[in-house]
């Protein structure tokens, strides 16, 4: 059954047509943080991530590219250097001793995987002590994504509160009391 054309455009459309809030340069944010557009390809001096097609990742570059090719500091490893995060698991109540190499282990894990498929995340530190663990990480993602892999593999609950002010997460990972 074929409709009438109308003659008027639905408010669909018309709302589809508003640009406002919208950024106006659909480049990534890592490319639009820098003053100078980064030349095509660059290479990071420090973890060897290739700048390529406006996006930073891990492959190999032919040979022919290679030689020229500029070389740089990624934003990652830069924001490593000054400490600088976005994201912030904290481990209250570990379940137990035994299981703090296991904990470790699994963040480690998570965090090698996600930098091997985007560099832009990175653990910036790690610091476990008896108190509980505190893993700071270059972006929201890899925060809430340690805190979930940590629900995954150890139980108990992740809780999860993003700041207003700089964007930054805080997730907390909760187990429960252990046993003795």
């Amino acid at each position: 059954m074929k409709h009438p054309a109308r003659s008027r455009r639905s408010k669909g459309l018309t709302r589809a047509l508003v640009r406002r809030g919208a950024r106006s340069s659909k480049a990534p944010l890592v490319a639009q943080k820098r003053s100078e557009r980064l030349r095509e390809p660059t290479i990071c001096a420090s973890c060897g991530a290739i700048f390529l097609h406006r996006t930073w990742r891990r492959r190999s570059l032919a040979a022919d590219r290679l030689d020229g090719a500029s070389w740089d500091i990624c934003p990652a490893c830069a924001q490593v250097r000054r400490g600088e995060y976005y994201g912030r698991v904290v481990a209250r109540n570990p379940t137990r001793l035994a299981d703090r190499d296991a904990i470790v282990r699994r963040t480690c894990n998570v965090g090698r995987r996600s930098a091997f498929t985007q560099p832009e995340r990175r653990i910036v530190s790690f610091d476990f002590d008896e108190a509980g663990l505190e893993v700071l990480t270059t972006s929201q993602r890899l925060a809430h994504r340690i805190a979930r892999e940590l629900v995954k593999a150890f139980g108990g609950r992740a809780s999860f509160r993003w700041s207003g002010e700089d964007g930054s997460l805080l997730a907390t990972w909760e187990t429960a009391q252990a046993t003795r």
